[in-house]
């Protein structure tokens, strides 16, 4: 059973346009909605029935998502081959993996979770002043709802909070006081727990332990703090639509309310939260640089009448200020019976094309198929 990649089709209303733009303009977001005391789902967030949501496929209670212990691989070698073979294998057959004893303290992720809570629960007005929806020289730190409202098929119950942290981290006056302290630590223990992933990554490869480091295509660094409001009724909408991440990789954290799902061997899967716990999930810019060795696989998040629920996804990315770098299969990855399987293009290329698609459940790599 294929993925069901077919354009939703909402229902008929030629104001679709202006209801947005009236949703994008109050600039509260769907926390806004609900505190103003909604009973119903906007039009603009509707699926077109539940079966959408359901999509055919069937949920699979009984498979549930790698986790890779990473206790240990510093220190022994033994230990260390066995964890990259499962990194390789997660890798490989799933593109998402969970790690627990990954470094970065409990406290830490715990304050993270609260920082986010904070910010979009904090005084509407304030909150107001970080709404931008232009994507154009806009600052490092914003806030909005649905950074593809006008060109999605549908919108998502989710708000976001979203720091461009690396290479160039915001000044102290760039970012919400409410949550600023907590934003660069966790970003700066990210960003160190990257480096140990990208060095994984590599040996699952057979490369060089700093092979992916090296190459510079996870300098940058991009945390949001998503933000998903209870919804009044959760069958007629989704929190985020299918869709794969167009960066190199994801650091997930999530909190305990739980939703998200990937598919996995034609099924849903329920990506059940466990205490202490980070997810990795390969991106669309890393499964071209394998040659689609690792899978980049779709994932969504349901809505739910409970919550809210809180993610942070830390994205790992060539800086924009490298727009202009090549991103191709590695040539050490190719050989006569292993071709190069997508074009080379470049990071701005690669970015324009998510961003004109938006959340629509079709891969990016698709486009760059030889």
């Amino acid at each position: 059973m294929a993925l069901n990649t077919t354009p939703l089709v909402t229902e008929l209303n030629h104001d679709r346009q202006a209801e947005l733009k009236a949703f994008d303009e109050t600039k509260v977001g769907v926390k806004g909605l609900v505190d103003a005391g909604i009973t119903e789902v906007p039009r603009i967030f509707r699926v077109p029935s539940p079966e959408i949501i359901i999509s055919g496929q069937q949920l699979c209670p009984e498979k549930s998502l790698p986790t890779i212990d990473l206790e240990g691989i510093n220190v022994d070698q033994i230990r260390r081959k066995e964890v990259v073979e499962k990194v390789n294998d997660a890798s490989e057959r799933w593109g998402f993996f969970q790690i627990v004893n990954h470094g970065i303290p409990s406290s830490v992720l715990e304050e993270m979770i609260e920082g986010v809570r904070r910010f979009h629960e904090q005084d509407t007005e304030v909150k107001k002043k970080w709404y931008n929806m232009n994507f154009r020289g806009k600052p490092p730190v914003v806030f909005n709802s649905n950074f593809d409202l006008y060109v999605s098929r549908v919108a998502n119950w989710r708000d976001s909070l979203i720091c461009n942290m690396a290479p160039d981290p915001p000044s102290h006056h760039e970012m919400p006081p409410i949550c600023r302290e907590i934003l660069m630590k966790y970003s700066d223990e990210v960003h160190k727990l990257s480096v140990r992933i990208l060095e994984l990554f590599s040996e699952a490869l057979g490369l060089n332990p700093s092979h992916l480091v090296e190459m510079g295509h996870a300098e940058g660094l991009s945390v949001l703090g998503h933000y998903y409001p209870p919804c009044p009724q959760p069958e007629l909408t989704i929190g985020t639509n299918n869709h794969t991440d167009n960066t190199l990789f994801t650091i997930l954290l999530q909190d305990h309310i739980g939703g998200l799902q990937v598919f996995n061997e034609n099924q849903w899967i329920d990506v059940s939260p466990i205490p202490g716990a980070l997810i990795v999930n390969v991106g669309e810019h890393l499964k071209l640089l394998t040659n689609g060795k690792f899978e980049c696989a779709s994932h969504r998040v349901l809505s739910k009448k409970v919550g809210p629920r809180i993610s942070v996804a830390s994205f790992l990315k060539v800086p924009s200020a490298q727009s202009s770098k090549v991103v191709e299969p590695i040539k050490e990855l190719l050989s006569e019976e292993n071709p190069a399987k997508y074009r080379s293009t470049t990071v701005e290329e690669f970015t324009k094309y998510f961003q004109a698609k938006g959340l629509n459940g079709v891969s990016t790599t698709l486009h760059y198929q030889i």
